[in-house]
């Protein structure tokens, strides 16, 4: 069974940063790419970041471009988003999803649907204070 472990959310002041941490737990199979979602209150969860895991090509959603940046390490098989100068509307529930190489997408828009993956961590809540 797969997991998806997050880590790495808190509650930070406006202007500050965090680093969100997703370990996954089997190496049975290879991915085609892992992301993050965030799901803020009472809206629907929605496409932060996602990065293919073997050619490393990064895609974000409009709303975190330029503040944020993922990354992965395939030895650790985690994959890890950086926010910086975070803002009150980024608080949200920040979740981590996966999907293994049976899938693959190339092209502007890829790994940003929610229905392209197959495995999602917990999630991990992120608060920031104006």
């Amino acid at each position: 069974q797969v997991q998806l472990v997050e880590s790495g959310g808190g509650l930070v002041q406006a202007g500050g940063s965090l680093r969100l941490s997703c370990a996954a737990s089997q190496r049975t199979f290879s991915w085609s790419a892992m992301g993050w979602f965030r799901q803020r209150p009472g809206k629907e969860r929605e496409f932060v970041a996602a990065i293919s895991w073997s050619a490393g090509v990064t895609y974000y959603a409009d709303s975190v471009k330029g503040r944020s940046s993922i990354s992965r390490d395939n030895a650790k098989n985690t994959v890890y988003l950086q926010m910086n100068s975070l803002k009150p509307e980024d608080t949200a529930v920040y979740y981590c999803a996966a999907v293994s190489d049976r899938y693959y997408c190339s092209g502007d828009g890829c790994y940003g649907r929610l229905n392209e993956y197959e495995y999602w961590g917990q999630g991990t809540q992120v608060t920031v204070s104006s």
